[in-house]
């Protein structure tokens, strides 16, 4: 559809099968008269299917009494509705990331959707639906959260809200209103969860693993000025620090770096005014005289931040964070 290949996540199959395991392992216990002695210990059947299914099948069989002694207590579930949830929507252009036997891949933001589930529970009498029902519910308040492995692919899980919106018991009765022959307890809940696209398998070069910023500062700065001096026609070795003086235009200023090598990188600082080409420049600690050959037009790096992620093979999901390098002016000159 719209142009994709076809897919199936098995995102609806899954939340009905999470739904259902949440109720799957209920246990009912017969106790003595006294309340004191129990001697039987029952693991209450769950089925998926329509409530009207199981009444349907319960009311045919021809002996009616031994029939629900033998078939209840048992429950039943159904999904009943699904509803999107605009409160939960996310960025429609948001992607995720993950691996998967060593490939990257990327998906984008999942569609936020409301999933409507009935839970029956059919006893014989009153004692059986209650005990039924306090193994439910002291653990939705209102909801209670379970986490499904939603896209495997992504080597994600997500955690799911369920939410118990209403019980609400229902009787049953054979012949007159004296005798009661089933009741049943209906217990509706909401689970908030989501529908995801396809995933999409991607080249992992296309990930970003590094971030640079830099921070320059006007290139009329007297505080940091960059320039090439000449190296075949001076002599000597600025001293980091030291004053220097351009007599012919009254220039003023100290040594802020100078490389010593065949580019001849001289970098000043704390100038009363511009150096420019042919200036010559004099150390006044050193002697050193060199004459400059280019001033450097560019702005000048004042802080250099170098952004990486920790761990080094973070995809862009679970727990990681960020490691920050500060390089600050001068030694960005370098």
């Amino acid at each position: 559809m719209l142009g994709n290949a076809h897919f199936y996540n098995r995102t609806i199959r899954k939340i009905v099968v999470a739904f259902g395991s949440m109720f799957n392992d209920i246990l009912l216990t017969r106790y003595s008269k006294d309340g004191s002695t129990a001697y039987e210990i029952t693991k209450v059947p769950l089925s998926y299917g329509a409530k009207e299914k199981y009444l349907v099948r319960l009311q045919s069989d021809p002996n009616l009494t031994k029939s629900i002694q033998t078939t209840v207590p048992r429950m039943s579930f159904d999904l009943v509705g699904m509803s999107y949830d605009t409160t939960r929507k996310q960025q429609s252009t948001l992607q995720n990331f993950g691996t998967s036997s060593g490939s990257f891949r990327s998906q984008y933001a999942p569609v936020p959707y409301n999933f409507d589930f009935n839970l029956s529970i059919y006893v014989r009498n009153t004692e059986d639906g209650t005990q039924i029902l306090e193994q439910i519910l002291p653990f939705f308040t209102p909801d209670f959260t379970v986490t499904i492995d939603f896209i495997s692919q992504m080597d994600q899980k997500y955690d799911m809200p369920v939410i118990l919106n209403s019980v609400s018991p229902e009787v049953d009765y054979e012949g007159d209103f004296m005798n009661t022959r089933l009741i049943i307890w209906n217990l509706t809940f909401t689970a908030k969860a989501y529908i995801w696209p396809p995933v999409s398998a991607n080249n992992s070069s296309k990930l970003i693993t590094k971030a640079n910023t830099n921070i320059f500062t006007d290139s009329t700065n007297l505080d940091a000025q960059k320039v090439y001096v000449n190296m075949a026609t001076g002599f000597g070795v600025y001293t980091t620090g030291e004053d220097i003086i351009v007599e012919k235009r009254g220039v003023t200023g100290k040594v802020l770096y100078f490389s010593n090598t065949a580019d001849g990188t001289l970098v000043l600082t704390n100038l009363n005014k511009k150096v420019q080409a042919n200036d010559k420049v004099t150390g006044v600690y050193s002697n050193s005289t060199f004459t400059i050959s280019t001033v450097s037009q560019s702005e000048t790096k004042a802080v250099a931040i170098v952004i990486t992620p920790n761990p080094a093979n973070a995809n862009g999901n679970g727990v990681y964070g960020f490691e920050e390098t500060f390089t600050e002016w001068p030694d960005t000159l370098i």
